[in-house]
């Protein structure tokens, strides 16, 4: 993810033409949107039927579906009303059968990578040798004291957001584009 962020702001820097530039945005936008937000929305529905099953037993199809949609609703706010028909789309996430929890590490490593790349932004050159250390060390030790190598703190909430400010950042260009 570092890399890619690293790249597209390249092929960013270099594109003139505002209709590729839109493009280029509205993809990352998407993917963004897929790998983050809906990946937060798909944990807590995992979270949902877990804790039910536990306090109440046995869930049918239909409980799986209202919980679905009760935890995917609030990610489309009033932009989209999701129909009855959506309620049996929970069943076509294999993750979700076949190795539980584990969605939640999409949108933690997006957002860990985007984290990183805005403090790469703000140190520049300098921060190269740390990252590549960081990258080194692999999954040697835990998240949290990996990215402290770099400085940075993941209990501390401001480190998520500078993730999710790259992606606002990327969210008021394609508005801006768009007006063009």
């Amino acid at each position: 993810m570092f890399g890619e962020a690293l790249t597209f702001d390249r092929i960013m820097a270099e594109e003139k033409d505002p209709k590729v530039r839109l493009a280029l945005l509205c993809n990352q936008c998407e993917d963004a949107f897929s790998t983050v937000f809906r990946q937060v929305a798909f944990n807590r529905y995992e979270d949902a039927c877990h804790t039910a099953r536990r306090s109440e037993g046995e869930l049918d199809v239909e409980q799986l579906g209202e919980l679905y949609q009760s935890k995917l609703q609030p990610m489309f706010g009033d932009a989209l009303i999701l129909t009855e028909e959506h309620k049996v789309w929970w069943s076509y996430v294999e993750h979700f059968l076949h190795t539980p929890g584990y969605v939640y590490a999409y949108a933690f490593g997006n957002l860990l990578a985007l984290s990183v790349y805005q403090r790469f932004l703000e140190k520049g050159p300098k921060f190269v040798d740390d990252y590549l250390e960081f990258l080194a060390a692999g999954g040697s030790t835990r998240p949290d004291e990996l990215v402290r190598r770099l400085g940075m703190d993941i209990t501390d909430p401001g480190f998520w957001d500078a993730g999710l400010t790259i992606l606002e950042g990327m969210v008021t260009q394609v508005e801006r584009l768009a007006e063009i």
